[in-house]
């Protein structure tokens, strides 16, 4: 009896000592990622400016390809919507809008997992020379959910090479738009 009561206490205290140590871990959780494109900031931009093009460079998009989008909202810019729904748990489903653009320079979008709450990602686009250099990033914040702090220790991890993948197949993607055509074989 004595030791199931011992057992117990030391439950107890470790949930506690979790709970407590929670308080003291980042409230939000930041993951960013840069690549350097030979595409200039404009190509970029009109890729990343709407959804419609999103799962040409998306590192999710071959996850599930039964994934059902739809769209919603204006083509690009401000208020153009994207929602998901797939029935594999590692897609799952939510929604992103673009909240905030400055053409040919930045798009940040509020993205909705559901019960696993919102989040913000942004694309920010810089002239390097004669191409330009990507960096997206994506931002959350564990409010009161002392569990998610923990998750969010964990983040970078979980998405960073998510991201590598994507502006790896952005960058490729905005150099074939860039690139001159091809002259004619006479």
């Amino acid at each position: 009896m004595r030791v199931l009561q011992r057992a117990f206490y030391a439950a107890v205290a470790l949930l506690g000592l979790l709970l407590v140590a929670g308080l003291f871990l980042p409230g939000s959780a930041h993951v960013e990622r840069t690549i350097a494109t030979t595409a200039g900031p404009a190509a970029v931009y009109d890729i990343v400016s709407g959804f419609r093009r999103f799962n040409e460079w998306s590192p999710w998009s071959d996850l599930d390809p039964a994934t059902r989008y739809t769209y919603s909202g204006p083509e690009q810019g401000v208020g153009a919507k994207m929602a998901w729904a797939s029935d594999q748990r590692d897609v799952g489903s939510g929604s992103q809008e673009i909240l905030a653009v400055e053409p040919g320079r930045s798009v940040t979008t509020r993205l909705d997992f559901g019960t696993q709450g919102p989040a913000t990602s942004t694309l920010l686009i810089e002239p390097e020379g004669s191409g330009s250099r990507i960096t997206w990033a994506f931002d959350t914040s564990f409010e009161g959910d002392y569990f998610g702090r923990y998750f969010g220790l964990l983040f970078d991890r979980l998405i960073g090479a998510d991201y590598e993948k994507g502006l790896a197949r952005l960058k490729a993607l905005a150099e074939r738009a860039s690139a001159p055509a091809a002259a004619p074989v006479s």
